[in-house]
């Protein structure tokens, strides 16, 4: 029987380990198996982390649970040898969830196999970030950048309610904040408020840039977009989202991505309005208790 180690605080070692699979893994299938929040969580204490390692020692598999949600992978050399369903089985029997990242087959079997069904789907849209509509702000509000220390209450606050019944991104605390401060992508300049005039948040949209990769071009993101919902500023989505896109082109890039849930209409129309189609599929897999 497989041994899986669980830890809530992994060494300098077990984190290149972890790093040094998912680079397998996003080698072979396409796709990352981590997301930002699995990347982060490596070097904090607010995952759950489970390691399967094969008889040489060398890591076959990695989950994180975060609550009862994480992610899981294992190593594509080790695949079909127990390392996955070994991970599980130390995750525990209640309710869980773990996403998939590309919505493979492979993924889908693994899941169904072990009880789980298919829960949430997100989806990366994308566009050129040339010919970009002009939207305006609406009537007494205007543009600045974020300034760390002294934003991050009010961002909060605004991201908390706009974000209220979303599973993750209303939960971000100061700590998330400073986690992504820390990150060599941030850039004040991109994080992009919208203010009334006595300087009182309404709304905002954070840009990120990924740096090309092989043969992927940089790329800029809609990193997170929000509109505190008690504004009632009509229109003030699209004209974010439109300012933010301004911004990425401005530094050069030629196109943009935004993850956003399938179930998620509104957001889904806004951005077929301003021209984001499908480019791929995660799928979040759940075994109740």
């Amino acid at each position: 029987m497989t041994d899986v180690r669980s830890s809530d605080r992994l060494t300098s070692a077990e984190v290149a380990d972890v790093l040094a699979l998912a680079a397998a893994a996003d080698e072979a299938d396409g796709v990352s198996p981590l997301s930002e929040d699995g990347v982060l969580g490596l070097r904090g204490t607010a995952h759950r982390h489970l390691l399967s390692r094969a008889d040489g020692g060398e890591l076959a598999g990695y989950a994180y649970l975060a609550g009862s949600s994480g992610e899981l992978v294992v190593h594509p050399k080790h695949r079909l040898r127990g390392h996955g369903t070994a991970l599980l089985a130390a995750a525990g029997a209640g309710d869980l969830q773990f996403w998939a990242h590309g919505d493979e087959p492979a993924a889908r079997a693994f899941a169904e196999r072990n009880g789980f069904t298919r829960a949430r789907v997100l989806w990366q849209m994308r566009r050129p970030l040339a010919d970009l509509p002009d939207v305006p702000l609406p009537d007494g509000l205007s543009l600045r950048a974020f300034v760390p220390g002294a934003d991050d209450e009010a961002w909060l606050g605004v991201n908390s309610r706009a974000f209220a019944h979303h599973p993750e991104q209303g939960r971000w605390t100061a700590d998330d904040l400073r986690l992504r401060f820390a990150e060599p992508w941030f850039d004040p300049a991109g994080f992009l408020l919208a203010v009334d005039p006595e300087d009182r948040l309404a709304g905002f949209h954070w840009t990120k840039v990924h740096p090309p990769e092989g043969d992927e071009p940089a790329l800029g993101e809609i990193y997170v977009l929000g509109v505190d919902p008690g504004g009632h500023r009509r229109g003030l989505g699209a004209a974010l989202s439109v300012a933010g896109l301004r911004h990425l082109a401005s530094q050069g890039l030629r196109d943009a991505l935004l993850y956003v849930d399938e179930s998620n209409a509104a957001a889904v129309a806004l951005y077929r309005r301003l021209g984001f189609e499908i480019y791929s599929t995660d799928v979040q897999y759940q075994r109740p208790a």
